[in-house]
């Protein structure tokens, strides 16, 4: 199987993957978890990672008694806010050369300028915005470094969206995931997660292309 069609695999399949994660790593499984939002938050080369469809996934679990709803919402909390803590520092400090350089390995610039844009509309805000929007939630603070965004500006809204994000996907998922049309249509729900989520950026990017096309 190539790398390409394991991760869509493991995509599509969230909930049978985590599922023997956490049956074979017990406690670890929330040190996985821990550590894959913080880098889908923390590094600019992995936007790839799951991020909403992942902490929906653990939300039902969480529901089932196979992981603590309480440790899962403290623990990814705090991998979240540090994920985009660290992801501003980097784009403070080194950000501004890569922003000028047209080819940087392992950097999407298209998806690094669409954040620009994004950040240049909503401000501040988009820390807490982006939170929602895959790859944006990515590149956000990074961008936020870049335009040296004051850092306890920036560390109000990284907290505030962080802890939004975290709530409400995992206790979407807690709330909804073992019900039995979206259990058997686990792939069907993780797909839609992500389309509706992409919206606001699609929608954006549209309205971009409009304007200019005038």
């Amino acid at each position: 199987m190539s790398l390409i069609h394991f991760c869509i695999d493991i995509f599509l399949h969230l909930d049978k993957h985590l599922g023997m994660i956490i049956q074979n790593y017990g406690i670890w499984s929330y040190f996985l978890l821990f550590f894959i939002i913080f880098c889908e938050t923390g590094l600019v080369v992995t936007p790839f990672l799951p991020g909403d469809s992942l902490l929906f996934a653990a939300g039902a679990f969480a529901a089932i008694g196979s992981l603590q709803l309480s440790w899962i919402l403290l623990l990814l909390s705090i991998a979240a806010i540090l994920g985009d803590t660290l992801n501003y520092a980097i784009g403070y400090y080194v950000g501004p050369k890569v922003f000028m350089k047209e080819d940087v390995r392992f950097l999407n610039r298209k998806h690094l300028e669409r954040t620009h844009e994004f950040y240049e509309k909503y401000g501040g805000k988009t820390i807490i915005i982006a939170r929602f929007v895959p790859i944006i939630r990515t590149f956000a603070p990074f961008v936020a470094g870049i335009g040296k965004m004051s850092y306890f500006k920036f560390l109000s809204y990284n907290v505030l969206g962080g802890i939004l994000w975290i709530f409400i996907c995992v206790l979407a998922g807690f709330y909804f995931g073992n019900l039995a049309f979206v259990r058997s249509h686990f792939s069907l729900i993780i797909l839609a997660i992500v389309f509706i989520s992409i919206l606001p950026a699609v929608f954006e990017i549209a309205r971009v292309y409009c304007r200019r096309s005038l």
